[in-house]
């Protein structure tokens, strides 16, 4: 965990987790104290500790998750659990699914990933403000990444918390595109509503805090020019395979191969992203529909190592 150098807000603490587990941004006032986003859930009891030593005795009075991934609300339960009388806040267009703990409607079970179930007691409405500590922040929708994604903004200080809508080297894997949902365009306008914003300081939901805003709105359009050619090429679903291996690997760190095959197949998202991916097996002449999910799997594998983002030592997949 690093804590940012980068000034914020009177009262606004960033600690900076890495990419398995969100960003925690801690927001402190008079009576009054908030944590925005808790992580993934096999780091839960370290957010609870990290929290603890930021608040100094005080209980936590509010939870904000600026979305509903599991690496941004995976702590939410331990949270809860410790204090009592903690408030959280969702987006509203997911209050039935966790009501009802709907996994799939969540996408916990389509990434192969793991929540413990929470509550929660409020809902965030885009175009209305909430005080976080110190400060009023403004809530806006940020769909693209999440169709329910939020992000905050302190006007003031012009300070956003742009949680994955925006990092400084590009934005998390767009996830209606690998349901069939066109959602390039959605990236687009949230990119411009950032920009208008003219926020001075970005919180990211990973990655280290920035003010080069401009030059790093500039990367993600190209990103997002690149992802969304008009031939419909895999180059996206391509990130989105990687990155979801890579975050199993970043959460267990190292895993028999055969086991990393076995968890992508069953893994609902891979199944959707096979047929977008099999253009990059055209010229293996032993791939067929039956097998074409396995040997989609072993290129995945493969392009991580290439990439030196994972080793292979012996039957293993040791995560670098």
């Amino acid at each position: 965990m690093t804590r940012s150098k980068l000034e914020f807000p009177e009262g606004v603490t960033v600690l900076e987790r890495g990419w398995l587990s969100s960003n925690n941004i801690v927001l402190l006032g008079p009576g009054h104290s908030a944590v925005v986003d808790s992580g993934y859930s096999s780091h839960q009891d370290l957010t609870l500790e990290l929290i603890k030593q930021q608040l100094n005795g005080r209980p936590l009075d509010d939870l904000v998750n600026t979305h509903l991934h599991s690496d941004h609300c995976g702590g939410n339960a331990k949270l809860q659990d410790h204090y009592k009388q903690l408030q959280t806040h969702i987006p509203s267009g997911n209050s039935q699914a966790v009501t009802s703990w709907d996994i799939d409607k969540l996408t916990f079970k389509a990434t192969g990933q793991t929540c413990p179930k929470f509550t929660y007691q409020h809902v965030l409405r885009a175009n209305t403000s909430m005080k976080l500590g110190l400060h009023e922040w403004e809530i806006h929708c940020a769909p693209g990444h999440d169709p329910d994604s939020v992000v905050l903004f302190e006007p003031i200080s012009k300070t956003l918390i742009s949680a994955d809508a925006l990092w400084e080297n590009g934005f998390g894997v767009v996830f209606p595109e690998l349901e069939g949902i066109d959602a390039f365009d959605a990236v687009a306008d949230t990119l411009t509503m950032c920009e208008k914003l003219n926020a001075k300081t970005i919180i990211p939901g990973h990655g280290r805090p920035f003010t080069h805003v401009k030059a790093a709105i500039e990367r993600a359009r190209t990103r997002l020019a690149y992802f969304s050619v008009k031939d419909r090429s895999p180059n996206h679903a391509i990130y989105a395979a990687k990155v979801l291996l890579k975050f199993h690997l970043l959460e267990h760190q190292k895993v028999e191969i055969s086991s990393a095959k076995q968890w992508l197949l069953n893994m609902p998202y891979f199944q959707k992203l096979t047929p977008m991916l099999k253009t990059i097996l055209s010229t293996d002449k032993e791939t067929t529909l039956d097998n074409q999910g396995e040997k989609v799997a072993d290129w995945v594998i493969g392009v991580l190592c290439t990439v030196k983002a994972a080793r292979i030592e012996g039957s293993m997949l040791v995560n670098q």
